[in-house]
Order: C-alpha cells, then sequence, then structure tokens
C-alpha cells in the first residue's frame, strides 16, 4: 500500500512557457510522482486548459505520472475524451491518470460554453460508463437519456490496462459514481476530516456493488509554502482562500517546515488518504522552482519514510 505525493497546479505562475518547462524538467526528475492540472476554462487568471497539459506532458517528459485534477466531464463530449485519454495514454506509454468530476453549476464555463447545467449529473454518469467501455471492449452499444452508441469501437486502446479512472465530488451522487465506475477518488478542497467520512462510504458502498478501490487510491491535497505565515504572498493566498471559500485556511495549507507539512500529512493518512496532490503556494519562475526544490529535497523524503514505517 504506496504512500505518494504529486504535485497540483492551477493557476499558470510561471513567467512564461520557458519557465513551466523547467519546472516540469525538475518534477521528472527529481522524484515527483505526478503533474495534476486543474480544470478552468474561463477566468480571469492565466490558467492552462487540462487537456492540452496532458498532451504536452506526453511528449515533454519521461517518467512523471500526469491527471486532471478533475476535468469536467459535465462540459466535455464522453466519446471524445475517451479518444483523447486513450491516445495520450499511448503516446506516453501508459502515464495519463484521467480523473473527472460533474463541474461546478456556478462555474461560468457552462454559460460560455453553451452547456446547459440541467442533467450534468447524469451526463457524467453517462459519460463515465461509455469511457470506461470503451477503453476496455471492443463493441460498445449504449443507449442513455443523453447519448447513445451502436457498436462503437476506439482503437489504439490505452497501454493501461485496466486504464486508471479517478472521480472527484463528495455528494451521495459522487460517492455512487465512483463506487460503481471508479479506480480511484480524488478530493477538491477538504480538510481531513471532510474526506474522512467520503472515504469510508466509497468503499462501503463498492463493497455493496462487489468492487473493491485499493486503499492506496484515495487521494486529497493540500497547499504548502516553505516560508512564514507573515510573507505577504501568504496572506494575500489565505485572504483570497477564505474570500473565495468562507474557510479557515489552516486545515487547508501548510506553512512553515517539514514538521508542519507532515502534520497535515498524517492527518489526511489516518483520514484514509494515500496519494496527496501538494500545491505550492508560490508566485513567478523561481519561487515556483524554489518551493518545488525544497518539496523534493525535504518534503518527499519524509513522506517516503512513510512507507518504510509501514512496511
Amino acid at each position: 500500500m504506496g504512500i505518494g505525493a504529486g504535485i497540483g497546479m492551477a493557476n499558470f505562475t510561471f513567467d512564461d512557457a520557458d519557465g513551466f518547462w523547467r519546472w516540469v524538467d525538475l518534477c521528472d526528475n527529481g522524484g515527483v510522482d505526478s503533474i495534476w492540472q486543474s480544470d478552468r476554462i474561463i477566468e480571469r487568471a492565466p490558467n492552462l486548459e487540462t487537456m492540452s497539459v496532458m498532451a504536452a506532458l506526453a511528449g515533454g517528459s519521461k517518467r512523471l505520472k500526469f491527471g486532471m485534477n478533475v476535468a469536467s466531464l459535465g462540459l466535455r463530449d464522453p466519446v471524445v475524451m475517451a479518444k483523447a485519454c486513450a491516445t495520450i495514454d499511448y503516446l506516453s506509454n501508459g502515464r495519463l491518470l484521467p480523473a473527472f468530476g460533474v463541474g461546478s453549476a456556478q462555474s461560468r464555463d457552462y454559460v460560455a460554453t453553451g452547456t446547459p447545467t440541467k442533467g450534468r449529473g447524469k451526463r457524467t454518469d453517462e459519460g463515465l460508463e461509455i469511457m470506461a467501455r470503451l477503453w476496455s471492449e471492443d463493441r460498445v452499444s449504449f443507449n442513455g437519456d443523453y447519448y447513445q452508441l451502436d457498436d462503437a469501437t476506439i482503437a489504439p486502446k490505452p497501454v493501461q490496462s485496466p486504464l486508471p479512472l479517478w472521480v472527484g465530488g463528495s455528494a451521495a451522487a459522487a460517492i455512487e459514481r465512483t463506487a460503481r465506475w471508479g479506480t480511484g477518488w480524488q478530493a477538491g478542497i477538504e480538510s481531513a476530516a471532510e474526506v474522512a467520512p467520503v472515504i469510508a462510504a466509497i468503499k462501503q458502498r463498492a463493497a455493496e456493488l462487489d468492487r473493491k478501490i485499493d486503499d492506496d487510491h484515495f487521494g486529497a491535497g493540500f497547499g504548502f509554502r516553505f516560508g512564514r505565515h507573515d510573507e505577504p504572498l501568504v496572506a494575500r493566498y489565505n485572504e483570497q482562500f477564505q474570500k473565495r471559500l468562507g474557510k479557515d485556511p489552516a486545515a487547508y495549507s501548510a506553512i512553515g517546515g517539514v514538521d508542519e507539512m507532515m502534520a497535515l500529512v498524517h492527518d489526511f493518512h489516518a483520514a484514509g488518504v494515500h496519494k496527496f496532490v501538494l500545491r505550492p503556494i508560490a508566485s513567478g519562475t523561481e519561487d515556483m522552482l524554489a518551493q518545488t526544490r525544497l518539496m523534493v529535497e525535504q518534503l518527499l523524503p519524509a513522506i517516503s519514510a512513510l512507507n518504510h514505517k509501514a512496511a
């Protein structure tokens, strides 16, 4: 049962594309498990399109795995998405970690793309089944409320068999779709106390469906910064976090050193989390690189030590 740590990216904080690729090289060669790209289309802050990043990382890295955290399937056609994921996994020799959720009804992405929010949950349910079957079956017929397929197939199939299918969301419907179709679950911006009952509910429902999701396929994340609470960047981050989510950022981020970060890791691990998506609180290329180097040099060895203790 492995404990692993990837790195998450939401807003594009780099000075330019060269800075991004310097960061990818650092992650690729530094033992970072995976890169996770958030999915937002309409936003004032710079943010990369998630599937474009997946395709770029397939060719721009050698060892890293990479995934979406999480892609809104309510916005996307599942057949096109199944084909894109299969292609990216094939070209990367099996390094894609697809992850999907419904997407927020408040997201401006729905309005901007002319996509109705009504029915997005059912569209997601149907889409997950379609993708899972297209990745593994040669002839897929499907007659749903939103999607219909007649003897459909895609080729080449993904290298990974089965291709992982991570699901996000904490509502009852998300728990059901994770238990029914997921091979893993990825938390959103949630505390250890918030994820614990969700993980327990998914495991219980999966058992009722005669399915099992591996214990080490439950993930969560938090923001981190090697630094001080009185830094202006940290103050801005906390203020924006509080304003946007109405939550105390203390349970969702760790500021300081390895001890502070590992305290949060232990809290999540006790809640059932084994995969971590760590989000650097940084601004600009050099700051992002510096925070990532500290993660590689100090935090990853501490997390790795948990595996040795568990063994």
